[in-house]
C-alpha cells in the first residue's frame, strides 16, 4: 500500500521510516521538494519525495503531520480533491504559537471544538482519523514499553478507522476507538498532558495506557 505523508519534519520524518521498515511504499510532500535531498539520503531511496500535492495524490492512506497552524492551508495546498474517499491520519495538535504556562501548552481551540473537525470540514469527502497525536515522535513506531500502550483514535468512518488500527497494530499499539471525530476534542488535549513532564522535568519517555478489567 502507497502512503502519502504531508509533512517533512520529525513526525513525518519518523513515520515514513516506520512505514518503509513495515514494507509500505512512501512519499513524503513538502512546500519546498528540493529541500528534501538531504532527508531523502538519510532514509534511503525506498523514500519518494514531491510536493504537498504529489504526496496527496500518490498515498492510498495520506498521513497529516505538520504543525496545527498551518493544517489547513497545507491541506488546501495538497489539494482536497486529491483527498477524496481517502483515510487521512490526522497526527496533528492545535498547538497555538504561545509558550506554555508553567509546563502547558496552550491551544487555539477550545473544549468544544478540535483541529480534526475543522479539518474534516474542509475535506468533507475524505475520512479523518486521529492518531499519533499523544505521543513523541521517538515512540510512535515499535514503542518499547513494559506493556503495549494505547493510542486513542477518532473518526467518522469505519473502514477508515479499521485502516489505521490495522497500521497501528503493526506499529506496536493497542488501539482504542472513541468513536465519532467529536472525540478529538478529548484526544487532542492529550497532548497537552504529554508534554507537561517533559517540560516541567525533561522527562519525555513516557506513553498512555488505558487498564480494563
Amino acid at each position: 500500500m502507497k502512503i502519502g505523508i504531508l509533512g517533512s519534519g520529525v513526525v513525518g520524518k519518523s513515520l515514513a521510516k516506520g512505514f518503509i521498515k513495515h514494507g509500505y511504499k512512501v512519499m513524503i510532500g513538502s512546500r519546498s521538494p528540493e529541500k528534501l535531498t538531504a532527508l531523502q539520503a538519510e532514509i534511503g531511496p525506498e523514500l519518494q519525495t514531491g510536493t504537498f500535492s504529489d504526496a496527496a495524490a500518490f498515498g492510498e492512506i495520506v498521513v497529516l503531520a505538520v504543525k496545527g497552524t498551518i493544517a489547513e492551508n497545507v491541506l488546501k495546498l495538497a489539494r482536497v480533491e486529491n483527498l477524496t474517499g481517502k483515510t487521512i491520519i490526522d497526527a496533528t495538535n492545535p498547538i497555538a504559537e504561545a509558550a506554555p504556562e508553567n509546563g502547558v501548552l496552550k491551544f487555539f481551540t477550545d473544549q468544544n471544538g478540535s483541529l480534526m473537525e475543522q479539518l474534516q470540514r474542509l475535506a468533507p469527502q475524505a475520512h479523518f482519523v486521529k492518531a499519533f497525536s499523544s505521543v513523541g515522535s521517538a515512540f510512535m513506531v515499535d514503542p518499547q514499553f513494559a506493556s503495549k500502550p494505547t493510542m486513542f483514535i477518532a473518526g467518522n468512518n469505519d473502514t477508515a478507522k479499521q485502516q489505521t488500527k490495522t497500521i497501528l497494530d503493526q506499529f506496536g499499539w493497542e488501539t482504542e476507538d472513541m468513536g465519532g471525530a467529536e472525540a478529538a476534542r478529548a484526544i487532542e488535549p492529550l497532548c497537552m498532558l504529554w508534554c507537561i513532564p517533559g517540560f516541567r522535568e525533561n522527562r519525555w519517555t513516557h506513553a498512555f495506557k488505558l487498564l480494563k478489567l
